[in-house]
């Protein structure tokens, strides 16, 4: 008997290193009533929102490895501290301002005069999968509705998460899909489109009536453009970070080299809205500035539009997380 046990006692200690690796890397995805909850190695990471009364589905809260809060909590918590402008700047979600000329992106009274009055909402049609593992997959049907219930558009969206030693991950793909009977028009307008908000700590000094606030953040883009320059420019990625106590936490956003008018422009503001927009063309580009449908683009009738980015949750600033390095890979289908 002796002979025998030793080397499957042996066999099992060289599995165990292996097994505990990767169950710290595994996704679970939790479906609750009104949302999907993320964990990554017994760790809350995110939840995917999509039941609580808000104009659309997001992701909140946005934590990374150590369970540090990189996402605003205003709206979805009160009295926080933080800046409370714009309270549709949910976390993580994508939406646009100006769809067959409904805005999806702003609510109530918000950007009055330069975006749509009719502010639509966007409602979720079939939640199709969710599945956990190494990488966990959440799968949507959406319905985009104007105010009065009237079907714009129709969206399937594949959400995936997850983790290794070099940060945390979220690749959000949607496809919109124009009605058989009528073309979508995406208007251009600066307030779009896949997006994030981030906590005060990490934004730039910024002023709010008057009074300065913020933090330390700085912005730079794949080809430089850093801080208030960034804004408006054109990049393979984007990058958000900040120091906090003695580490660093950040960021980046990955605009899909397949995506509608690679490299995309990023509407990065210091006080820490963050997003990627094909659609602004005329807002982002002084030249363009008297043509205020240079950035529009119709989907045909029965026809889709299909964009992909990639959120790289990471430590340290754009050169000590290998951000371009992590774009090439994304770049490549890693």
């Amino acid at each position: 008997m002796k002979p025998r046990f030793l080397p499957l006692l042996a066999l099992v200690s060289l599995a165990l290193p292996g097994a505990a690796l990767r169950a710290a890397d595994t996704v679970k995805l939790t479906k609750l009533a009104d949302r999907v909850h993320v964990e990554i190695g017994g760790a809350p990471f995110t939840d995917y929102v999509f039941g609580d009364g808000a104009s659309r589905s997001y992701c909140y809260p946005l934590l990374a490895a150590d369970g540090t809060q990189l996402a605003r909590d205003f709206p979805m918590k009160k009295d926080t501290g933080e800046d409370t402008d714009h309270p549709w700047h949910r976390s993580l979600w994508f939406a646009h301002s100006m769809m067959n000329g409904v805005d999806f992106w702003n609510e109530g009274t918000g950007d009055v005069g330069r975006s749509p009055k009719d502010k639509g909402h966007t409602v979720l049609d079939a939640m199709v999968e969710t599945t956990s593992g190494e990488v966990g997959v959440i799968r949507t049907r959406d319905r985009f509705l104007t105010p009065d219930d009237k079907l714009i558009c129709t969206d399937e969206r594949t959400l995936r998460f997850r983790a290794d030693a070099d940060g945390r991950y979220i690749d959000f793909e949607i496809t919109l899909h124009a009605l058989p009977e009528a073309p979508l028009l995406m208007g251009d307008n600066k307030d779009g489109t896949m997006a994030t908000r981030l906590a005060q700590w990490l934004t730039m000094p910024h002023k709010v009536k008057g009074a300065e606030v913020g933090g330390q953040g700085h912005i730079v883009t794949a080809n430089g453009d850093r801080d208030a320059k960034a804004w408006g420019t054109r990049a393979d990625w984007c990058d958000y970070h900040s120091a906090r106590g003695n580490k660093t936490y950040g960021i980046a956003i990955f605009d899909h080299p397949q995506n509608l008018r690679h490299p995309t422009w990023w509407m990065a503001r210091d006080y820490g809205l963050f997003g990627a927009n094909p659609f602004g063309w005329h807002d982002y580009e002084k030249e363009f500035a008297k043509d205020p449908h240079k950035g529009d683009y119709t989907i045909p009738a029965g026809g889709s539009l299909t964009l992909r980015y990639r959120f790289f949750l990471h430590l340290g600033d754009e050169t000590a997380a290998h951000v371009a390095a992590h774009y090439a890979d994304y770049a490549a289908g890693k």
